[in-house]
């Protein structure tokens, strides 16, 4: 500022000398902008001499306060943080001002806001107008704002705990309030500098990124205020300098981000330096070049005829016309010629006629769109006569000592490579074992037949899928290698007995196909057929072996008006498994009827797989089993029971074996496994007349098979509760003696787990006693077929008894199954039989009849044998 002094006497001073002095001090301010100016100075100066003089007479330890704040609002008026990519900065101080501001009143913060913004101005300016300007409008609207929100929190009570919500968000309004004020007076100096109007653009302008973080300050300066008043100021000695900290550290942050703002733009600047130089000098290093390209093109001439007379590989120069002007040595070689013999030759002298016309028109393309060709391969003739098979390029080339230009042709000698793919076509087409055509082969053929079958009359065909019915039996105990020669001459048999146009194929294994074409009736295919088994059954002579091969034979017509081979062969495979299931040796024809067997089985497949995924549909049906001497019921069979939504009830007959082929008796057995456990604890629960219920449950092959089978069983037996000597697993006598080696560890830890085994259907397979007496059983179930016709003295009495006294000896109890009459339950009583079932005793019931059943045994303390007699009415539904 200028002597006091001058300034007294500027009053009495000429206009003159004002002006001047004027124009020194503030060079670009006119009039209404210098008393704009000088109002606003006034203005923040008596704002803040008011405000020092009521902060003189606070209180040490406020004061104390308000030093701390003040030091810590101008120390961070020196660190600003720069809104990223923007032009706007704010300072952290902002947040002790408006703690200021709160905690010791409007005076405080007039005098913390015009310092910090002197602080500020003097780090960005050095106009002193600037500098004095901010800080006396910033402590002017920091005087005026302060006061309103003192007036604002006591006419509210806002100083109150509950109000602390309130509290923040009138903080934040009056910081909104603030940095609007400050703004507009700021941005009016240089409208009025400018002589322009104040714009609503100006205001809003201001607005952003520095009004949120204004507001962000006060938010936090309340609850630093709100903390203090309930903590007390030692907590804000330790929160105060920390906040400091964070703030100082993300303003170092963005300070680094500028910096690497500023060297990636060096970066790229320098980069574009590097690339504009380089790009000049590779324009030089191309004028270099061209002119050592023209050298080189020279030398290039030379060496090029030098590479031709000598090259390794056939070169020749022709003309467009296919006139062979020159040959090189390595050609004539390769086609057997003299020297110079093809010179003034055509092409057509060596190349095959079938492939001259194709020679000629790929030199007229190359003539013509001056292209090169890929390599095309030829069949050539040799000066003596030899076929040879050559590979071609050819490109357009400008002779010196050409009138125009001529075609080079490169030949090569490719006869060894196409001998080998004629040999690997054989092969990929032919089976390696019987030399005769494979799938892929036969596939084509039949598709070709079925084409020319859709051209007109006459053209009427048949497949023939044959199968040899014993050719596992023969490979496994005879060996592989006999399994092969039976193949290689029961093959040659077939051959042997076809017609002239007929094919034979190998499809895989022992399957075979014969495409018979040309018939004239539908009875053709029948006697070649017929023709074929009758030549099989001459016996086959085998490494002094003599083995009489039989087959089972599929066919269908091409007049069901197939349109794919996939179609066709599978019909005729359909047929073929008809022959087998009749009796093998022999052949079926293919019809609608077997196709829709098919189609059925494989819908029901599909339906069987839904199922298993629904809770409705399979359900499980219980066969109680009685102690045949006493009546008493020991316990049930569960029997899996199939209702589809469209078909109604589905034998277990038929569903069972599909589950078996399609893989899903695994998870059928395992929800069938879970279910009746879970029932049978249910019952345990009904009384204790009923605790020793048990319940049989019947696995198929794959499941003994399956490692995790016992495992299955151990979750099974959890889940539900249930003690392991409470469940019978029942698997086949058949089952058993197949999957003997895989099911004795199955069983064994079955039986170490507790769960009883029993063995079903026992009397029909063919174990033997020294496998019933290891094998880890506790029953055998005599199968229903003895029982169906047990009579007095009969011969199924005799099984029976067998049955009873083989049980007796090996320790085993003896259950029969299919009791459906009086009779027969007198006679298995009397041979000794210890359990039945049978709907003599009681069908099959749902859950809900099996409760029924256990209510009338529970009025019941015991059951006599005649007592089924009189129940028998009531249980049978």
């Amino acid at each position: 500022m200028s002597d006091p002094r001058e300034a007294r006497t500027l009053p009495a001073a000429s206009p003159n000398a004002m002006r001047r002095l004027h124009a020194a001090l503030m060079p670009d301010y006119n009039r209404g902008a210098a008393v704009y100016w000088w109002v606003m100075v006034v203005l923040g100066t008596g704002a803040a001499l008011h405000s020092a003089w009521q902060v003189a007479a606070l209180p040490v330890a406020p004061l104390l306060q308000f030093a701390g704040g003040l030091l810590l609002a101008m120390v961070m008026a020196l660190v600003p943080l720069k809104i990223p990519r923007t032009n706007q900065v704010f300072t952290i101080g902002d947040v002790f001002i408006f703690l200021l501001l709160l905690s010791i009143g409007p005076e405080a913060g007039c005098l913390a806001a015009g310092l910090e913004a002197l602080v500020s101005a003097w780090r960005s300016t050095r106009r002193w107008t600037t500098r004095l300007g901010s800080a006396t409008i910033a402590a002017f609207a920091m005087y005026a704002c302060g006061h309103a929100l003192e007036s604002v929190v006591a006419r509210l009570a806002l100083e109150r705990i509950e109000h602390s919500t309130v509290l923040v968000l009138v903080s934040m309004a009056f910081a909104l309030l603030y940095f609007a004020c400050n703004a507009l007076l700021m941005s009016t100096v240089a409208r009025l500098k400018h002589g322009e109007p104040l714009r609503w653009a100006d205001f809003v302008g201001m607005f952003g990124w520095v009004a949120s973080a204004s507001a962000g300050s006060a938010a936090i300066a309340a609850m630093l205020f709100i903390t203090q008043r309930q903590a007390g100021l030692t907590v804000m000695l330790g929160i105060v300098p920390i906040i400091a900290l964070l703030l100082t550290t993300l303003h170092f942050f963005t300070r680094q981000q500028e910096a690497d703002e500023a060297a990636r733009l060096t970066a790229a600047q320098a980069l574009e330096r590097e690339a504009e130089l380089a790009a000049a000098q590779a324009r030089e290093r191309e004028v270099e070049l061209a002119a050592q390209h023209m050298a080189e093109l020279q030398v290039s001439e030379r060496r090029f005829h030098s590479a031709f007379t000598h090259a390794s590989i056939g070169m020749a120069m022709v003309s467009l016309d296919g006139e062979i002007h020159q040959a090189n040595p390595a050609l004539t070689t390769l086609l057997g010629c003299a020297p110079k013999a093809l010179n003034g030759q055509h092409l057509g002298v060596v190349v095959s006629p079938m492939d001259l016309q194709r020679l000629e028109a790929t030199l007229l393309q190359v003539a013509r769109f001056d292209e090169n060709i890929l390599p095309l391969d030829l069949c050539c003739r040799r000066a003596d006569g030899a076929e040879l098979w050559v590979t071609i390029s050819c490109s357009l080339f400008s002779d010196p000592g050409s009138e125009g230009p001529c075609l080079i042709l490169q030949v090569q000698d490719i006869t060894a490579r196409r001998r080998a793919e004629a040999e690997l076509q054989h092969r990929a087409f032919h089976d390696k074992l019987t030399g005769l055509p494979n799938r892929e082969r036969f596939h084509e053929a039949l598709a070709l037949a079925i084409a020319r079958a859709e051209t007109g009359p006459g053209r009427a065909f048949a497949v023939l899928f044959l199968d040899f019915d014993r050719f596992k039996l023969i490979n496994d105990s005879k060996g592989h290698t006999v399994g092969d020669e039976f193949l290689v001459q029961a093959s040659q048999t077939l051959a042997r007995g076809l017609r002239s146009g007929d094919m034979l194929a190998r499809l895989g294994g022992d399957e075979f196909a014969i495409l018979a074409t040309g018939l004239n009736r539908d009875s053709d295919a029948l006697e070649l057929a017929q023709r074929l088994l009758d030549s099989l059954r001459e016996p086959l002579q085998l490494r002094g072996l003599e083995i009489t091969a039989t087959a089972s034979m599929g066919i269908t017509f091409s007049s069901m008006g197939y349109t794919r081979p996939e179609d066709m062969l599978r019909d005729a495979d359909i047929a073929m498994y008809r022959a087998k299931a009749d009796g093998k040796a022999r052949y079926a024809l293919f019809d609608v009827h077997l196709h829709t067997e098919v189609a059925n089985r494989v819908r029901l497949e599909n339906d069987l797989r839904l199922a298993l995924h629904s809770p409705e549909g399979l359900g499980i049906a219980y066969q109680p089993l009685y102690e045949l001497r006493s009546g008493r019921l020991i316990g049930f069979e569960a029997l899996c029971r199939w209702v589809h939504p469209e078909l109604g009830v589905v034998s277990p007959a038929t569903f069972i074996p599909i589950a078996e082929e399609s893989g899903l008796i695994t998870a059928l057995t395992e929800r069938v496994l879970r279910e009746a456990c879970v029932r049978l604890n249910a019952w345990h629960a009904e009384g204790a007349q009923f605790a020793g219920l048990t319940m049989h449950v019947n696995v198929a092959a794959k499941d003994v098979a399956d490692p995790g089978f016992v495992l299955r069983v151990k979750h099974a037996l959890l889940a539900a509760g249930l003690l392991p000597r409470h469940l019978v697993i029942e698997l086949t006598e058949n089952i058993l003696m197949a999957q003997l080696s895989a099911a004795m560890a199955t069983l064994t830890e079955l039986r170490q787990l507790g769960v009883g085994l029993s063995v079903d259907d026992f009397g029909t397979g063919y174990s033997s006693l020294s496998h019933l007496s290891v094998l880890p059983i506790d029953s055998l179930k005599i199968d229903m077929s003895f029982v169906r016709n047990l009579r007095p003295n009969s011969k199924e009495a005799a099984v029976i008894r067998a049955i009873v006294l083989l049980g007796s000896s090996l320790g085993k109890e003896v259950i029969a199954e299919g009791i459906e009459t009086a009779v027969q339950l007198e006679l298995l009583r009397d041979l000794g039989c210890d359990i039945g079932q049978g709907y003599h005793l009681s069908r099959p019931l749902p859950a809900e009849g099996i409760d029924k059943l256990l209510q009338g045994h529970r009025a019941e303390t015991a059951l006599v044998p005649d007592l089924i007699e009189r129940q028998r009415p009531a249980l049978i539904h």
